[in-house]
């Protein structure tokens, strides 16, 4: 099983939910986070960055040119992620913006997976 935390906002490019750090990060780049919101957000990302490796890919194709069309899942094995995530949705919800967690068996074309989480093109008919 594998889950993921969205906003309620779709992502046009991609037309599936936006996820929670991209939702955080146009937040910041707006500048509709505090000083300390914005000071929040830099430790959650930090420990990310040393606990998560980024997807070395993020499309099927293979051409270096390829359009990024997948979306990351955690395992529903990656426990410590997952409650970290859970930061990142206090974050959220304090600043205004719902989230929600969904949860699939069926992800799409896998394009990248290591041991906690996966980069997966959705499905045409996925949900």
């Amino acid at each position: 099983m594998f889950v993921r935390f969205v906003v309620l906002e779709l992502c046009e490019d991609l037309q599936c939910e936006l996820g929670l750090f991209s939702a955080a990060y146009e937040r910041k780049r707006d500048g509709l986070l505090s000083d300390y919101e914005e000071e929040w957000l830099t430790e959650i990302t930090q420990w990310f960055d040393q606990h998560l490796e980024a997807p070395l890919r993020l499309s099927r194709s293979r051409r270096r040119s390829a359009r990024p069309t997948a979306v990351c899942w955690l395992k529903d094995t990656a426990h410590e992620h997952i409650a970290r995530i859970r930061d990142l949705v206090v974050l959220l919800e304090y600043c205004g913006i719902h989230t929600r967690m969904i949860a699939t068996r069926r992800p799409g074309y896998i394009v990248h997976e290591d041991e906690y989480q996966i980069a997966a093109v959705p499905f045409r008919d996925a949900d």
